[in-house]
């Protein structure tokens, strides 16, 4: 499932996004793209990594740690959700772009549920925890779309975010395709899956 997110995550980065955020001719495309790796960087130091599907922490850790992670891991889904509302150039790229948020999203919610059970805490806190970080990328959107309805011209707005947004992709997808196997070691299995997840992103 990671190999396979990851894969799709990649692929679709590059076949549909950074052509997206280039068509629109602006040149500072590159630099938001770099903007929104290092962002990734920093949301990991409180994240723990987790958004890559699967945990860097250990059991049993003090009782403060899963609010300093659940606050980077809300930032990074609400920064994945603010794109979804653009209107972009090839019609079938915002539907690409909502699959890959969920497919990414599956493994971080089970990784999300097992640590915070795994660290003591109640169930049902467990669960609260994971509608807030489930409703944060439909809040990104909206936010958007509230902007977008102001009336004001916010093409380069939206051309920027989606611009961070594939920087946090590409860190994101990279980290999990060469992280998701034992000893970081490829093999034919996991090179197939990767195959298909690329071939998936290729012809939505």
């Amino acid at each position: 499932m990671l190999s396979f997110s990851g894969a799709y995550l990649f692929a679709l980065t590059v076949l549909h996004l950074i052509p997206e955020v280039y068509t629109a001719g602006k040149g500072s495309a590159g630099g938001f793209i770099l903007l929104g790796f290092f962002i990734q960087i920093l949301l990991e130091i409180f994240s723990e990594g987790i958004e890559h599907g699967h945990i860097h922490i250990h059991k049993k850790q003090n009782a403060a740690f899963p609010y300093g992670m659940m606050i980077g891991l809300c930032l990074h889904s609400f920064l994945e959700g603010m794109p979804l509302v653009q209107r972009f150039s090839e019609s079938g790229t915002q539907n690409s772009l909502l699959m890959g948020i969920i497919l990414h999203h599956i493994p971080v919610a089970i990784a999300l549920m097992s640590m915070l059970l795994d660290s003591g805490i109640k169930k049902s806190s467990a669960i609260i925890y994971l509608v807030l970080f489930a409703s944060m990328a439909p809040l990104g959107a909206l936010s958007s779309n509230a902007l977008g309805q102001s009336g004001s011209d916010l093409s380069v707005y939206f051309n920027s975010i989606m611009a961070i947004v594939i920087g946090i992709f590409l860190h994101i997808s990279t980290t999990i395709l060469f992280e998701s196997s034992e000893q970081h070691r490829f093999n034919y299995l996991k090179f197939f899956v990767i195959v298909i997840g690329a071939g998936l992103a290729f012809l939505s």
